[in-house]
């Protein structure tokens, strides 16, 4: 009864003042109201940004050293963090392996809700022992109540196997919060909608998870300026977008940057160092190599192999 007693205080599960008259109000004013709420969800996220920058800067430096990124949740939760990992893949060309996520009740629980595995402490620690979780390591979990047994125990194991540990949630003192090495709030209070966290709480964890993974990444040099130099080229939408960020980048036309981007095989930094350096593409890449991929030193630095 004490658990109960205590989930019904989350901030997440009160009724919210403001929308008491959801149900009879003008359709009109129904997504007003709604739409009012989530003015509050940036401002809160705003709140924890000492939070978010101390957490890109734990999961650049274990990227760097060759560790991965896990997200962990269960429903909302977990469906916001693997959207998140897949979602690195096209825009950064990361390893599926680098950052990705799991949920409760594996690969169903991403299309159907299977929610009563969120309760199961022990499936979050044997799930996080079949991706042999390490110290390399950075696992990630959300949840809006900050106390889903499930994320609870995954979090436990990754530290008991010397990971680090973050929890992104939406309430205060919470116990995932006594778990993580580093804890995340986003406190977005009372939902639209009593108690749907997929609402402002889920919208307020999509917001961090973009911040995390495109910010770390960044400060790992998979951006020149704001371009995108690491896109995944794969369909025709992605490599116009990849000729656009070249020619930005270089300034050549689009039949020079073609050229440039088939010698470097489809990589675009290499293209883009080739073209800025004048040089062939087995040069560009010793330059970057030699630049730990980080294009702007690639491009600004003369080397001893050019000299």
């Amino acid at each position: 009864m004490r658990s109960k007693e205590r989930f019904n205080q989350l901030a997440t599960e009160a009724r919210n003042p403001r929308t008491r008259r959801l149900d009879i109000v003008p359709t009109s004013r129904l997504v007003e109201l709604i739409n009012l709420e989530d003015h509050n969800v940036a401002k809160a996220v705003k709140r924890s940004l000492p939070q978010v920058t101390r957490a890109v800067e734990m999961i650049s430096k274990q990227m760097a050293a060759g560790g991965r990124l896990i997200y962990v949740g269960a429903g909302t939760s977990g469906r916001i963090g693997i959207l998140d990992a897949v979602e690195c893949v096209p825009t950064f060309n990361t390893d599926p392996e680098q950052i990705q996520g799991m949920i409760a009740g594996g690969f169903e629980g991403c299309y159907r809700a299977v929610e009563a595995n969120e309760d199961d402490a022990d499936a979050g620690a044997r799930d996080l022992l079949k991706k042999a979780v390490s110290a390399q390591d950075v696992v990630v979990g959300i949840a809006a109540s900050g106390r889903t047994p499930y994320t609870c125990g995954a979090l436990r194991f990754a530290k008991s196997m010397g990971a680090k540990t973050i929890a992104i949630v939406n309430n205060p003192g919470t116990e995932m919060k006594r778990i993580a090495d580093l804890t995340i709030e986003a406190l977005t209070g009372p939902e639209a909608l009593t108690g749907s966290t997929r609402m402002k709480a889920g919208t307020a964890q999509k917001m961090i998870c973009n911040i995390l993974t495109t910010a770390a990444l960044v400060r790992l040099g998979a951006a020149y300026s704001n371009l995108m130099i690491n896109v995944h080229m794969k369909n025709e939408k992605l490599l116009n977008r990849g000729l656009t960020i070249l020619r930005e980048i270089t300034g050549v036309g689009e039949q020079e940057a073609r050229k440039a981007l088939s010698s470097a095989r489809g990589n675009l930094k290499v293209a883009a160092v080739m073209l800025g350096r004048k040089c062939n593409a087995t040069l560009a890449r010793s330059i970057l190599n030699r630049e730990k991929g980080n294009l702007r030193k690639a491009l600004e630095k003369t080397t001893r192999t050019e000299k």
